[in-house]
């Protein structure tokens, strides 16, 4: 049984904090002591009231990630466990890419990640102690469409390692969640194209259904936990067996 107040006097930085699967991420982790500090792209995405802190900036636009940064730092300290979740796809085929849709996707998925994620690993070594945790996709692993995101979340995978192996003798922790499809709003345009698609996937996933929110959501606390204390450098699919 997982404690209630398994993270109770840690700082948990969780971006993308609005969304489907960063709200259900944000709940788990409040309801179990986390002081949780919520980032996205809108003060409207960040109504939750598990939020301690809130902070808004846009991993697209470089100077908004480099300032919003050291204000974390400032109002809420180095914190204890950092989940970077913000991500988003559109460009579904190889067919559907553009030089635009490239550089935005990269941007979004791969570079704003980085950019954000980097002085705060680097401030977590420096203090002697630290957890990240990426969100990726089994898009990283295997092909199953949106080649652009898929490529930005294999180096988000590879830039994982890079922080376990050349921080992990400064107390630096950091995994990935590979979550198959998630039964979020982030499926209702596809589900106006095709109302069925859902039953159409079952077939692709031994447990024959997809992931919910909640469910990655747990992985994700246990990573950032200490009974992860072992644990770096990991990639750790979510996806009901795909």
């Amino acid at each position: 049984m997982v404690s209630k107040a398994e993270f109770e006097g840690r700082t948990v930085v969780v971006t993308g904090a609005g969304g489907g699967l960063g709200s259900a991420i944000v709940a788990s982790l409040a309801e179990r002591g986390a002081r949780v500090v919520g980032c996205d792209q809108s003060a409207e995405a960040l109504a939750s009231p598990h939020l301690a802190s809130r902070h808004v900036f846009n991993l697209l636009d470089r100077a908004s990630i480099e300032a919003a940064v050291p204000a974390i730092l400032d109002r809420d300290g180095v914190p204890d466990i950092l989940i970077n979740n913000a991500g988003w796809t559109r460009a579904e085929t190889l067919s559907a890419l553009t030089a635009d849709k490239i550089a935005h996707e990269l941007d979004l998925n791969l570079t704003g990640v980085m950019l954000f994620a980097d002085p705060i690993a680097k401030a977590m070594a420096a203090r002697g102690s630290g957890s990240v945790v990426f969100i990726s996709s089994v898009n990283a692993i295997a092909h199953f469409g949106n080649p652009v995101y898929a490529a930005a979340k294999a180096g988000i995978n590879a830039y994982a390692k890079s922080i376990a192996v050349e921080l992990g003798r400064s107390g630096v922790r950091a995994n990935v969640v590979c979550p198959g499809s998630i039964r979020t709003a982030a499926w209702d345009h596809r589900l106006a194209k095709d109302p069925d698609i859902l039953g159409k996937l079952k077939r692709l996933y031994p447990l024959g259904r997809i992931v919910n929110a909640s469910e990655v959501a747990e992985s994700v606390a246990f990573l950032g936990s200490d009974r992860a204390w072992g644990v770096t450098g990991v990639d750790m699919p979510v996806d009901a067996g795909l």
